[in-house]
């Protein structure tokens, strides 16, 4: 589905509504922690398949800064011969720099930005640099992990919140299974967890408990809207 970052504050308050004092937050697909980064309080856990993404973060954590210019040329480079770069440099770029949050599909530009166009450069590096800086100082405490969803360790009777591959979508049809995941969810519920999923559709089981329509360019109808939805078990 892309950027929580515009919707977060919207549904946010219903997860949190009824959070216990000392009762962790786990997300197993934290994506950009465009989510994450705005839990207050308590401890807060989490996971993502991308091991350069949770490298990037780790590192943030522990004083790393990313480069203020990141080219149109260094980003095919990296993307070229990832493994002769940092893990953390390749997760910033590789997030940061390809156009739709699509992982080194292609250098972002805006409206205006052409190929190779140093403008465009310059901007799209300033936006990512001060948007990476300013979450830095928002997921300090984060305890990260680079896991499958169900291989992780989560502790009694926490708040999980999950914004998995969604069913539909190109980058990851056929790379997901979807069943085992709602059966995971499930079974996470029954021991005792607070489980909210976003996606735009759920088994029978899941009830919808917030629903905006939204433009998403993930969808396999590009520019088509969507319901995004937040379930949980009824």
């Amino acid at each position: 589905m892309g950027s929580k970052n515009r919707i977060a504050n919207e549904f946010l308050p219903i997860i949190l509504k009824d959070r216990q004092p000392g009762q962790w937050y786990v997300e197993p697909f934290v994506g950009g922690c465009n989510v994450i980064d705005k839990v207050n309080g308590g401890g807060r856990m989490g996971n993502d398949i991308n091991k350069y993404l949770i490298a990037m973060f780790k590192a943030l954590q522990n004083g790393w800064t990313p480069p203020e210019l990141v080219t149109e040329e260094m980003y095919k480079d990296i993307k070229r011969k990832y493994l002769s770069y940092p893990p953390e440099l390749v997760g910033y770029v590789g997030f940061s720099f390809s156009f739709g949050a699509k992982w080194f599909d292609s250098y972002r530009r805006d409206k205006a930005g052409q190929k190779d166009c140093a403008n465009n450069m310059q901007n799209q590096s300033r936006r990512a640099y001060e948007s990476i800086i300013k979450q830095a100082e928002n997921i300090k405490d984060v305890t990260f992990s680079n896991l499958n969803y169900f291989e992780m360790k989560i502790p009694e009777n926490s708040l999980i919140y999950c914004d998995p591959p969604y069913k539909g979508t190109l980058q990851y049809r056929n790379l997901f299974i979807h069943y085992s995941f709602w059966n995971w969810a499930r079974k996470m519920s029954s021991t005792g967890h607070t489980v909210f999923i976003s996606e735009y559709a759920a088994p029978d089981d899941f009830e919808c408990v917030w629903s905006k329509e939204v433009s998403t360019t993930m969808n396999i109808n590009k520019g088509k809207k969507d319901m995004e939805r937040l379930f949980k078990l009824k």
